[in-house]
């Protein structure tokens, strides 16, 4: 028999909330019923629209606190305070702007010096061009020393070197290590015994650090050449390679130096007697020159079998 659809809707809500017979209590809440609405339909028995957003509001009190802002104030000032410190304890030993000269290159540069490294007696200007007393950068003299080629040319010397030591079936991470850390030693030395030299024989030039770190890492072009023609053409490609570079860089050195450290040699020769100084100081020029093929010998000739 078919009963209203209301009427055992009804009943059944009465059913479920009448009490236990016999006065008898419940092992379990009845919790049957929380899920119905008042039409006697079930509803879900968790809320659909979420948790509270409880973690908004706690976020929102955090900034809208006085403390909070503060300490966050506080925080970046002191942030700042760091950050101008660690720049003025920079600025101490090096400038950021000076430093930014070095690298101030362009393709047309890079190209027209790597010809002049590789074949410098056909370049006849070696004079470094000047306005009100400052020095033109890179790309607008290409006389003009640079730290873009060095640091380019010691990584890919490094990279090279690598793939040398696979090809021979030596390479290992402490070996690679060993050979770059050499590489850069020998620039450290090499530019603090001129920068010893110039200061005990009280030299007045223009030449700074980076100067000095510019025109020894030259030779890691010549390192390049090198080895890369001892890996193609042997250990006589080696040593023709080797020579060339050598030689081409010696007369760089010597043409460069000339316009930074000879050219005070007139001066000083109306301010003193002695010529012994001027004669010492072209020693020390062309010993660096001489020195070069050494160290280009030296971090090379391991990496061609």
């Amino acid at each position: 028999m078919d009963l209203p659809h209301h009427g055992y809707r009804a009943s059944k809500q009465r059913g479920r909330g009448s009490a236990p017979m016999g006065g008898e209590s419940m092992l379990f809440d009845d919790t049957s019923t929380s899920g119905t609405n008042a039409q006697g339909y079930y509803t879900p028995g968790y809320n659909m629209a979420g948790p509270p957003n409880d973690m908004q509001a706690g976020v929102g009190n955090l900034f809208a606190d006085p403390m909070a802002n503060a300490a966050v104030m506080y925080g970046s000032s002191l942030a700042n305070q760091g950050k101008d410190m660690v720049n003025k304890e920079i600025s101490r030993f090096m400038s950021v702007n000076k430093l930014k000269y070095f690298f101030a290159v362009d393709t047309r540069y890079v190209l027209k010096k790597l010809m002049i490294l590789m074949f410098p007696y056909t370049h006849q200007d070696w004079e470094v061009r000047y306005h009100r007393d400052t020095p033109l950068t890179p790309r607008q003299d290409v006389n003009a020393p640079d730290l873009y080629i060095p640091t380019m040319a010691f990584i890919t010397y490094i990279l090279l070197a690598g793939m040398a030591l696979g090809m021979q079936k030596r390479f290992s991470p402490e070996v690679l290590g060993l050979c770059a850390s050499t590489a850069l030693v020998w620039v450290i030395i090499e530019v603090l015994v001129m920068l010893l030299s110039l200061y005990l024989l009280t030299v007045h030039s223009d030449l700074s650090t980076f100067d000095l770190i510019a025109y020894s890492g030259y030779k890691y072009v010549g390192m390049i050449f090198s080895v890369l023609c001892g890996l193609m053409f042997g250990s006589d490609g080696y040593f023709v390679a080797l020579a060339w570079s050598s030689c081409a860089l010696m007369f760089f050195i010597v043409r460069s130096l000339r316009m930074k450290i000879l050219t005070s040699l007139a001066s000083d020769s109306i301010t003193t007697n002695s010529g012994a100084k001027p004669q010492v100081r072209m020693y020390i020029t062309m010993a660096t020159a001489l020195f070069q093929p050494l160290i280009i010998y030296w971090l090379t000739f391991h990496l061609v079998r």
